[in-house]
Order: structure tokens, then sequence, then C-alpha cells
């Protein structure tokens, strides 16, 4: 493991890593004690649906014993902290009020931005740290005037740039990433090497907090009230279904909706006074612009003439090239020169110039 610690140098100071009980958490740990950092594991406890503390997939008691025991295996003091009031108002009442609301939120990119990236990193500042780490596979670069970059790490098929936008100059020069330079491959190979307990744990999955869970079940438990059946109309307005409720249904979504035709029909839109699923045609379903809002350039320099990017609309999605305007109101408008079958209210759109985040924000 000498060879990746070679990649930073620690000087004894302080640095705390974010742990989960994951491989990729685990060893970023280890590379960090190796690199000669003196190091801090802190696992947050996050919220969970009263009767199912079990099942949060980010802090379960299995996750927290294998934490524990990682940061023993390696010689590192490891910790809990209580963000279970944190994680609730910033993600779950987001994701909630979002769905709800007839978009698609991403509260991934929420908890990254409000519960990693500024209340663990609070704590850790706290703590007389230098440096928060967490093992995002990401990378960044300081120039010689000072100025950071986020570019997507090494092993594209692992890159996680796209929900670290929201990453601001202030917070990259306390952040670490000692997986950025990595496959995943040759990370599983260092935690077999030190014998991790979690060498082959499999890589979490889906929100966190729905436990096992679907969304849907978890909407329903928690704003049953809120959720109303409704009619599916074409084009025309003219009925052709009944929905189970709004917020069970994405853009684009095909299957699930209780409808023959002899052409098939996806969701093309929602309307949210009428509670009403709009539906149609393939050939309805692609958009060539989008507006952005709430948006966090990583610079700190918004642009103030239109740039071309390729664009990313999801966090799977290919990256596409378009054109960000800048609007007097603080949003953009991005253009492409295709229409976009995927274009979804509440997800993030995130710009690149080649493999370096520009910074991104929110879908209207």
């Amino acid at each position: 493991m000498t060879t990746y610690a070679k990649r930073m140098s620690g000087k004894k100071q302080r640095v705390v890593i974010a742990m989960s009980g994951g491989v990729d958490s685990s060893v970023a740990a280890a590379i960090l004690v190796e690199a000669g950092y003196d190091v801090i594991g802190i696992m947050l406890t996050l919220w969970n649906e009263p009767g199912l503390e079990c099942d949060n997939r980010c802090c379960t008691p299995d996750s927290m014993a294998l934490a524990r025991r990682v940061a023993a295996k390696i010689g590192i003091p490891f910790y809990t902290i209580d963000a279970k009031q944190q994680f609730y108002d910033h993600v779950v009442r987001y994701f909630l009020d979002g769905t709800l609301a007839g978009i698609t939120p991403n509260p991934c990119g929420v908890c990254n931005q409000f519960i990693r990236w500024d209340f663990l990193l609070n704590r850790a500042l706290l703590l007389d740290a230098h440096f928060l780490a967490t093992g995002h596979y990401v990378r960044i670069s300081k120039s010689l005037d000072g100025f950071y970059t986020l570019s997507k790490a090494r092993d594209q098929r692992k890159d996680q740039s796209y929900i670290l936008y929201s990453l601001t100059q202030s917070k990259l020069s306390h952040a670490l990433f000692p997986l950025g330079q990595m496959q995943k491959t040759e990370v599983r190979e260092i935690a077999r090497a030190l014998e991790l307990p979690v060498a082959d744990k499999p890589d979490s999955q889906d929100l966190c907090f729905l436990g096992n869970g679907s969304y849907q079940e978890f909407v329903l438990r928690q704003s049953q009230n809120s959720v109303k059946p409704g009619p599916i109309k074409d084009f025309h307005g003219n009925k052709i279904g009944e929905h189970q409720g709004l917020p069970f249904y994405t853009i684009g979504q095909r299957k699930g909706l209780g409808i023959s035709n002899p052409v098939p029909f996806y969701v093309l839109e929602k309307d949210i006074i009428g509670n009403a699923l709009i539906v149609g045609p393939d050939s309805s379903l692609g958009r060539n612009t989008l507006i952005a809002s709430d948006l966090n350039w990583i610079s700190g320099n918004p642009p103030r003439m239109p740039i071309i990017a390729q664009v990313k609309i999801r966090y799977r999605a290919p990256a596409i090239q378009g054109t960000a305007i800048p609007l007097p109101s603080g949003e953009v408008r991005v253009e492409f020169s295709t229409p976009l079958r995927d274009i979804t209210p509440g997800q993030v759109v995130v710009f690149y110039n080649e493999d370096e985040c520009l910074g991104g924000g929110i879908i209207r």
C-alpha cells in the first residue's frame, strides 16, 4: 500500500475520515494512516423511521460495528456523532416535499452539501482537523495561486463528481479524497491485503433512508394523506386511465402506468394543479432546453457569457454537449442540439470542461 500512500503527504496533520462501514471509506482511512496523517474516524448516525432503526443503509448497527473494527485494525480512534435531526431536516424533508410537489429530487446531492460538507466538516474543524476526507471517487488539484479544481476520478465508472458539484473553494481547501487516483479493483486489493473485514462487502445502493422498501411505500407511510389518485390524460386532455398518486411516477416512465395503447405511452408531464399525469408517445418525450437554479460554480465565479460544456442531467447519464446561458435571475438556460428524453425537474444538472467539474444546479 506504500505505493498509494506516497501520493499524499501527511506531515501529521489531523484528518477526520467519514466512515460508513464500507470498503471505500475504510481503505481511504488506511491510506491516510499510511501517509502519516493523524486520523480520526467518525460515523454519523442518521434518521430512521421509528421502528425501522436498523434499516438505514448508512448507519446500521452492523455497519457501525464494521467501521469500529476497521478503525481498531488500522489503529485510529473512532467516534459517532448524532446527525438525526439535521439529516431529517435537510435530506428526508427535502425528498418528501419535492416528491409531493411532483418533482424527482436528488437527496444524495443535498446530503453531501449539508450533512457531509457542512455539518460534518464543521465538526471536524472543531476537532482541530485540517481536513475532512471521504471515500468518494473524485480528484482535487490546486494551482500555484491557490485555486482548487474538482475533477472526475481516474476510475470513470466510479466517478462521483456529479454529487459533489456543490463544493466550494473554501470546502475544497479542507477536502481529501484518497481514492480519486485509484481503480475500484485496487481498493479491494488493498482491503484484502490489510485483511479488513469489509474487503468484499457489496457497494451500497439506492437511498439509504428507504431501508429495504420502495420509495413509494416510504412516501405513503410518511405522507399518506397527501397522495391522491387522479386521471391519466393524453396531450388532448382525454382521460385514458387513472394513476395512484403523482409522486409515484417520473418523467420518461413507461412501465407501471396501467394503460393499454397500440403505441407505448410514456410520462411526459405532471399537472400538479389538476393532479393529472400527462402521457404520450416516445416522439413527444424529448426536450432540448432546461432551466436550472440554485447554482454553485466551483470556481466561485459564475459565467457572464454563454459557455459550451459537457452536461450531465443524471448521475448515470452520459455527458452531452450543451450551451449554458446565464439569465438575469441568476439561473441558467441550457440548450442542447438534440432533444433529451429524461430531463426531469428536481434532478441535478452538472457542467464539465472535459474532466473538470465546473459546478451545477437543480433542474426546474
